[in-house]
C-alpha cells in the first residue's frame, strides 16, 4: 500500500511540476502567421524600357513599353512578378530626327530577320528567384521569353518601396542568339565583316508599381 501511494504522489507532483513547463514554452513559441505577399501592379504610363544594341560600325537605342505586369512584395522585400513588354511600341529615339532611317531600321527589327512582331508582339519576363544582397539591392533571376524562346536572365535590381508605391530600376543583358535571332550575327554567319551585329543588347528597366 505504502508503495503505491508514493508512486501515485510521484505521477501527482510530475504533472504539477510540468503544467507550468508546458504553458511556459507555449508562450514563448506562438504559430507566426504566414505573411501574404502584397501584389503590385505597374504601371505602364509611368514605366520605361531602353534598349541599346550595338555593331561593329556603331549602334542604335531607343525605347518599347511595358503593356503589363505586376511585382510580389513581401513587408518590403522583392519576392516575384511578370513583366510584359510590347515589342510592338519599339523605337529609335538615336533616329527620332530622321524619320527615313528611323522607319526603316524599326521596320526591319520588327520584321522575321529579328523579332518577329507580328506573329510574337510580347516579350515576357517572369521571375523565377531573387537572391537578396544589402539593403534594397537584389540579383534577379527569371525566364525571358522573346520570340517563343524562353531562357533563364539574371539581373541586379534596386528596389524602392514608399507606401503604395514601388520603383525598381535594373538593367539585363540579353544574347539574341538564344533566340534564335541570327540576321548578322557571327555565331551563325563567318565572314560578316563589318556587317556583324553584337549578339548582346541591354535593358535598361525603370519600372513603377501600385499597391
Amino acid at each position: 500500500m505504502k508503495a503505491t501511494q508514493l508512486f501515485a504522489g510521484l505521477l501527482a507532483v510530475t504533472l504539477l511540476a510540468s503544467t507550468p513547463v508546458l504553458a511556459a514554452n507555449s508562450d514563448k513559441n506562438p504559430k507566426k502567421a504566414v505573411a501574404k505577399a502584397s501584389t503590385y501592379t505597374i504601371d505602364a504610363n509611368e514605366s520605361t524600357v531602353n534598349w541599346n544594341g550595338k555593331k561593329v560600325t556603331g549602334e542604335h537605342f531607343g525605347t518599347i513599353k511595358i503593356s503589363k505586369g505586376s511585382l510580389l512584395v513581401d513587408g518590403s522585400k522583392l519576392t516575384g512578378g511578370t513583366v510584359d513588354i510590347d515589342l510592338r511600341t519599339m523605337t529609335s529615339t538615336d533616329l527620332k530626327d530622321n524619320k527615313e532611317y528611323h522607319d526603316k531600321l524599326i521596320n526591319h527589327l520588327k520584321s522575321d530577320d529579328f523579332f518577329g512582331v507580328d506573329k510574337y508582339p510580347t516579350a515576357t519576363f517572369k521571375i523565377t528567384k531573387v537572391t537578396p544582397k544589402s539593403g534594397n539591392q537584389y540579383d534577379v533571376t527569371g525566364d525571358l521569353s522573346i520570340k517563343g524562346k524562353t531562357n533563364p536572365v539574371t539581373f541586379p535590381v534596386t528596389v524602392n518601396v514608399k507606401g503604395n508605391t514601388l520603383e525598381a530600376a535594373g538593367k539585363a543583358t540579353v544574347d539574341r542568339s538564344k533566340y534564335d535571332i541570327r540576321y548578322g550575327s557571327k555565331s551563325f554567319f563567318d565572314n560578316l565583316g563589318d556587317k556583324a551585329i553584337n549578339d548582346e543588347f541591354t535593358l535598361d528597366l525603370k519600372v513603377v508599381a501600385k499597391k
